[in-house]
């Protein structure tokens, strides 16, 4: 693909992984159209932190993924749609059910819509290994069953069928990436890592929720190549390929290899609000990517521990804009 070719749509584009997306895009030289959504201070979220040489290349449009008539006027004239958009903390979508559903599910058919009235070439929308629930098998490939065992991943499962039944019915070139716990500079508290290393640069106590569940962690830029190699090859569409290390790690053992590497002495406190309801937690997620390798050549590059070594010194550049006392959910 000639990305410099290409007029390239990012919703969630403010976000962590959104961001990093829309800089690599750039980098790649394609013309970069990023969707954020509107607030009256005028915050382009994590495309701040973005260069000002590499921000400047960017139009950035705001709006609401839940309003249809937004949706097309931003997408027109537009090639290739990379969908991340959408509100994705799980203790919120236990909040604040509604608004999730409505701007994950309503605001995913929304862009498919515009994006069929403006005949655009492909769409990659962005699923999640939370639609997985708690692994029935491991490791987890497309054809594991899904379950939604929170509100935010039955609105992704929600989306991921629709985003599909767009191919099946009208033929709209849609692939799914099903990215597996992505981590990295950038990304806000809401997240395990940041929160875990914030507490170790700055607290004798780490507050933190269960610590037997494992998950299957992948860091940014490895996650960024899977969207270009997605888009990238035709044989993609209508298919779901998961993106993840291929290795699991428990809650309990990753806040040891933080404290290591961070050289930090904090202890390790479990605070009962931040624990999932029983049933709604997922227990393993550890993602199988045969898939990937063998449709797009892709596989891991970086290291759990080469990852968190370019992680923990990230945070701690920015420990201020962390709300260190505050449980972000």
């Amino acid at each position: 693909m000639n990305w410099k070719q290409k007029k390239v749509f990012v919703t969630g584009a403010g976000g962590f992984i959104g961001s990093h997306l829309t800089e690599r895009l750039v980098s790649l030289g394609a013309d970069v159209r990023a969707f954020v959504r509107y607030n009256s201070r005028n915050d382009f979220g994590q495309l701040e932190k973005i260069p000002e040489a590499v921000c400047s290349k960017i139009e950035v449009v705001a709006g609401d993924l839940r309003d249809p008539d937004a949706m097309k006027k931003a997408m027109d004239g537009i090639d290739l749609v990379f969908h991340l958009g959408s509100l994705i903390a799980i203790p919120y979508s236990y909040v604040h059910p509604t608004e999730v559903i409505e701007t994950n599910i309503i605001g995913t058919t929304n862009l498919l819509l515009a994006a069929m009235d403006n005949k655009v070439e492909k769409i990659v929308h962005t699923s999640t290994s939370e639609v997985y629930g708690t692994a029935r098998y491991v490791p987890i490939d497309e054809m594991h069953p899904l379950q939604g065992q929170s509100p935010y991943s039955a609105s992704k499962i929600g989306a991921d069928m629709i985003a599909y039944s767009f191919y099946t019915s009208y033929k709209l070139p849609v692939a799914i990436i099903r990215p597996f716990n992505t981590y990295g500079p950038r990304q806000s508290a809401r997240a395990v890592i940041p929160t875990i290393i914030m507490q170790a640069l700055t607290k004798k106590v780490i507050q933190i929720g269960s610590l037997h569940p494992t998950r299957d962690l992948t860091f940014i830029s490895d996650t960024i190549e899977g969207f270009i190699q997605i888009a990238e090859e035709k044989k993609s569409v209508g298919e779901v390929i998961n993106i993840g290390s291929g290795f699991e790690i428990s809650i309990r053992d990753l806040v040891s290899k933080i404290l290591k590497l961070s050289e930090s002495k904090a202890k390790v406190e479990i605070d009962k609000k931040r624990i999932r309801p029983k049933n709604s937690e997922v227990e393993r997620l550890w993602a199988d990517c045969t898939k990937a390798q063998k449709l797009l050549g892709w596989q891991p590059k970086v290291k759990l521990d080469d990852g968190l070594k370019r992680t923990i010194p990230w945070v701690s550049d920015h420990i201020n804009e962390y709300k260190i006392g505050m449980y972000t959910i």
